[in-house]
């Protein structure tokens, strides 16, 4: 008993309220901290203002205890109180834990799972409906933005490299990938796919954000920087490799697509795009991915062409 009085003496003095004695949580696993962060953390010290990592930011995701990775607060409750500590009107409901601070005065909030320094909940101040301030420092927290919802589609008309090219440029655009797919063979290379007998498509597969650029844009724009009117061939590439195809990965693509097919039959283009759904695809080459970014110039045959008379 003596020596849990002398640890908790010796820690108020070091500065705020004394380090929680974790009944409980002993397996629990912490990570390392700071001397800096331990003063807050473990000690119930304070970060000065507006210097702490987070009391400005507003990106979406969630913010977890840094000691224990308890998930505390998701960024929805965030607010600018202009007091220089992140604020938030609400918490993960049961993540934080209060109790009156040792000044007889404020409210403590600090982690639940593991009894981590968090900061203090202000009530009465009028900032938000539920008229409660979580003033929370950010060296008790760590942040993890939200990662984007993201869809698939893949687009085969002649050459990657060029339809890459202009596919990769997309704002929302995540990632392109030139490769094949709609064939037979397994792990098929690039040889082999330009003697046309393994059935499969130079393609590109693009991983997109569908809150910045719909399937829709992507399509429309697939069907203006290539020729969708040619079989088997576009520019100098000639064989089925080279044909015009779209592999979707959804209904609502497939049906996107085909609306789109159709609109172009309607102003008068004679359009042969395949419509099928996305089976395996596989990367080509390292030497073929984002190529006219890696050695300079454009593609001459994948230059857009209105066709739809939306002035693109």
């Amino acid at each position: 008993m003596l020596a849990i009085l002398t640890i908790l003496v010796a820690a108020t003095v070091l500065g705020g309220s004394p380090a929680p004695v974790q009944e409980g949580v002993s397996g629990m696993s912490h990570a390392q901290l700071t001397p800096e962060e331990e003063r807050v953390i473990v000690n119930g010290g304070t970060e000065s203002p507006f210097t702490g990592e987070y009391w400005n930011t507003f990106e979406q995701g969630t913010y977890s205890c840094r000691r224990c990775g308890a998930v505390l607060y998701e960024s929805d409750s965030k607010f600018d109180s202009r007091c220089g500590w992140p604020s938030f009107d609400s918490e993960v409901e049961g993540a934080v834990e209060r109790r009156p601070d040792p000044d007889g005065i404020r409210t403590e909030i600090l982690c639940a799972s593991c009894g981590a320094h968090l900061g203090h909940v202000f009530q009465g101040e009028g900032y938000t409906p539920t008229d409660t301030r979580h003033c929370v420092n950010s060296i008790s927290l760590r942040f993890a933005p939200e990662e984007p919802s993201t869809e698939r589609a893949i687009f085969a008309g002649g050459c990657f490299w060029g339809i890459e090219q202009q596919l990769r440029s997309v704002e929302g655009v995540v990632e392109t990938t030139a490769g094949y797919t709609g064939g037979d063979t397994e792990s098929p290379d690039y040889r082999q796919v330009c003697t046309g007998a393994t059935g499969h498509a130079e393609a590109v597969e693009v991983v997109f954000d569908p809150s910045i650029v719909s399937s829709e844009e992507l399509a429309r724009l697939f069907c203006e920087i290539h020729d969708p009117t040619t079989m088997d061939r576009q520019g100098p590439d000639v064989g089925s490799q080279y044909r015009s195809a779209v592999f979707t990965t959804s209904d609502e693509q497939r049906s996107t697509v085909e609306g789109l097919i159709g609109e172009l039959r309607d102003r008068g283009y004679d359009v042969v795009t395949e419509v099928g759904s996305a089976g395996v695809f596989w990367p080509a080459e390292d030497y073929h991915q984002d190529y006219y970014l890696s050695h300079g110039g454009v593609s001459w045959c994948h230059v857009r062409e209105d066709r739809f008379g939306d002035g693109n």
